[in-house]
């Protein structure tokens, strides 16, 4: 068991090593890890949603049955059968412990479905911030050459844009140092 795993310690050690000399795969890695845990929240929902319908159903047929074993006791009381009407009302007592859990159960997982819903908004937005990050670093990372003038004239005539025009320099250096921390400790609860 030791030597696989230090062999894996050390294969995981030379993955991280690389990943860290090609920033660009690195970002790829945790958004491909990212859509899994999105893919993953997804199913647990649709389940949790099905759950939920069942619970409804179930809930409905108690309901009735409820309703049924209540009409009983009158009948059984009309009939002056106190002896029925008393073994109906344990039944009706029944069904409405029972519909009471059914009950706890839905709203147990309407409670889920929120929480989840709430987890995959989370991860769709720490996604679409990674994309822009690695959108950014894309950018960053190829040369874009100006676009090429008319003629003489036109390049000394046209005033130049700045691309941080309208842009404070701290506020887009601490976005990027929040987008680096987020980035930080989205792969650390990944690598957990």
């Amino acid at each position: 068991m030791g030597v696989f795993e230090d062999m894996s310690r050390f294969l995981e050690e030379r993955l991280d090593e690389f990943l860290k000399t090609h920033p660009d795969l690195e970002l790829q890695v945790l958004e491909d890890q990212l859509r899994e845990q999105e893919e993953e929240v997804q199913k647990t929902l649709r389940q949790l949603k099905t759950e939920e319908q069942k619970a409804q159903q179930d809930i409905l047929k108690t309901a009735e049955e409820v309703q049924r074993w209540h009409e009983r006791v009158a009948k059984a009381e009309q009939a002056k059968r106190l002896d029925l009407a008393e073994a109906a009302r344990e039944r009706e007592a029944a069904f409405l412990r029972q519909g009471n859990q059914q009950w706890a159960q839905m709203s147990l997982a309407q409670q889920q479905i929120q929480q989840v819903e709430t987890l995959a908004a989370q991860l769709r937005s720490r996604r679409q911030d990674l994309q822009i990050k690695i959108r950014q670093h894309a950018q960053s990372k190829t040369p874009q050459s100006p676009p090429t003038p008319q003629s003489w004239q036109e390049t000394t005539t046209r005033p130049r844009k700045n691309i941080y025009e309208g842009l404070d320099p701290l506020e887009a250096k601490f976005k990027e140092l929040e987008m680096d921390e987020e980035l930080e400790a989205l792969k650390r609860k990944l690598n957990k």
